[in-house]
């Protein structure tokens, strides 16, 4: 199972649809999903690096996506672990 911290902030639209791209892999147990409101619960570090740029998807720790979710890349990401 991928582990996915995905990184959001209230009222971004594009982070509502981002996560409902993420929730059919959630679904089939492919991906566990942190999300974490940059804003409130964000390291120092992450809030500084993703500012302008939610939401951002991380894959084990390492950023993958940033504005939308590509489910092709990430099925590809997945089947490379």
């Amino acid at each position: 199972m991928g582990r996915i911290t995905f990184y959001t902030r209230a009222g971004c639209h594009l982070c509502d649809v981002a996560l409902t791209r993420l929730e059919p892999f959630r679904a089939r147990g492919e991906i566990s999903i942190e999300v974490v409101d940059l804003d409130r619960e964000a390291l120092p570090e992450k809030l500084a690096a993703y500012t302008n740029e939610v939401p951002v998807v991380e894959l084990e720790g390492r950023k993958i996506m940033k504005y939308r979710v590509d489910t092709e890349r990430l099925r590809r990401l997945l089947d490379l672990r």
